[in-house]
């Protein structure tokens, strides 16, 4: 309707899904092109496929360069690709930013780029009218074989869903680095100081659990649940492959910081930021040997549901039957900085 605006966040997936039917381009070199629910898309370059991929980082402001490195090379290494370059654009907040700060997320981003083989080749940085934080921009490139490529659209009836680590990895770091003033005083120092450190440890990279799930077996899919959390994660493999999933909640991995963080800020973990676990979809019998070669990684991870013939959409299993499970349109962070705003 006239004069309708959106909520921060992610805009409505149908409406997303007509705007890139509407506009989205077309070549006999793109091979995966814009679609709701796939990580990056996919250029035929002759002997291998380039995957590009772009992702700002808006919500947190400490260890930005970190962060903008991490989620974009996730999203090429769910396409079972290696992130190779990195173009960054840098917007940062007028009468805020010093040489002190600049160099800082530079720092951030030299490092993140270091640990993962990653070259940052180019990009554009100015200060920009009007933000009151910084703004990181990705855009990264990588490389696979043809044969070796993995789509979000790949899931199929009967696979098994993995998901590592455990849920809402990311939105826990950027609680309790963004909101430490309100969970010290409930919680203590030293759960909110745990909480901060899950940005390395546990982590928000995917890298590592891609590259052992792609050396052990074949996944049909891998995704990267981000904004929305779990819930919109599934949500994007039920879309893209047009299959329903059925979750088992009970079996959904969760850190105690984590119930602790949402029981307190008045959030659902299912719908909060969630970088940092890979979501796999795969044949039984090869997911018995994820699961185990990850742990041999150090990597935990835990088949939380299944895949199963239509209807597209997601359900839980509960004691007392199935239940539809929510899109989360708004990131439970959004929502919350957007109430605190």
């Amino acid at each position: 309707m006239p004069g309708e605006t959106f909520a921060v966040g992610k805009l409505p997936i149908d409406l997303l899904q007509i705007l890139l039917e509407r506009y989205g381009g077309h070549d006999e070199r793109l091979v995966v092109g814009p679609r709701v629910g796939e990580d990056a898309a996919v250029l035929d370059m002759g002997e291998r496929y380039l995957v590009v991929k772009t992702d700002p980082i808006t919500f947190a402001t400490d260890e930005i360069g970190w962060y903008v490195v991490h989620v974009n090379a996730n999203d090429i290494a769910t396409m079972g690709a290696t992130p190779r370059w990195l173009l960054l654009t840098l917007l940062l907040p007028e009468r805020q930013t010093s040489r002190v700060l600049v160099e800082s997320i530079f720092s951030q981003v030299g490092q993140a780029c270091r640990s993962l083989g990653i070259v940052l080749c180019g990009g554009h940085t100015e200060v920009t009218y009007g933000l009151d934080r910084p703004v990181a921009v990705g855009l990264m490139l990588g490389e696979v074989d043809k044969e070796e490529l993995v789509q979000t659209a790949g899931v199929q009836a009967g696979d098994d869903i993995l998901l590592t680590k455990g849920i809402a990895i990311e939105g826990t770091a950027v609680l309790a680095r963004e909101m430490e003033g309100q969970l010290v005083p409930q919680l203590g120092t030293k759960l909110v100081a745990r909480g901060k450190r899950f940005l390395k440890q546990p982590g928000i990279s995917v890298l590592r659990d891609a590259a052992v799930v792609c050396r052990v077996g074949r996944p049909h899919a891998m995704h990267d649940p981000t904004e929305g959390g779990l819930a919109t994660g599934l949500w994007e493999l039920a879309r893209a492959s047009g299959k329903g999933i059925v979750m088992d909640g009970a079996s959904v991995p969760i850190f105690p910081e984590t119930v602790a963080f949402c029981r307190v800020l008045d959030l659902d973990p299912l719908g909060l930021i969630a970088s940092g676990a890979l979501l796999v979809a795969a044949a039984p019998e090869e997911s018995v040997r994820m699961v185990e070669a990850l742990a041999l990684e150090g990597i935990s991870a835990a088949v939380i549901g299944t895949a199963v013939e239509g209807p597209v959409g997601v359900q839980v299993r509960t004691p007392d039957g199935l239940a539809p499970v929510p899109i989360f349109e708004q990131d439970e962070l959004a929502r919350l900085f957007g109430e605190s705003a």
